[in-house]
């Protein structure tokens, strides 16, 4: 995804039940492992994560586990960062 340049950096943020699936799917994670390795990062709302049981595995694939709603609020507050949601 950045090795096109369309991006200097990106974060795709894991919210809600999404972050239990992840941990659950491995086509998914392999999907985000080759993301991952492009250079995008990934992070999780730790509430969510605790919730859901799965923090513990989505760390070991390399997720950092914050809270988001902080970053989420200065992002969408921001001129110089874009959100995409979906």
């Amino acid at each position: 995804m950045l090795e096109r340049k369309y991006w200097d950096e990106a974060t795709i943020m894991i919210w809600g039940p999404s972050a239990q699936i992840l941990a659950q799917s491995r086509e998914l994670q392999e999907q985000m492992k080759t993301v991952r390795d492009s250079g995008v990062k990934f992070n999780a709302c730790v509430v969510c994560t605790d919730d859901y049981g799965v923090s513990d595995t989505l760390k070991e694939l390399g997720v950092e586990l914050i809270h988001t709603g902080e970053m989420l609020t200065e992002a969408l507050q921001s001129d110089d960062i874009k959100v995409i949601t979906f």
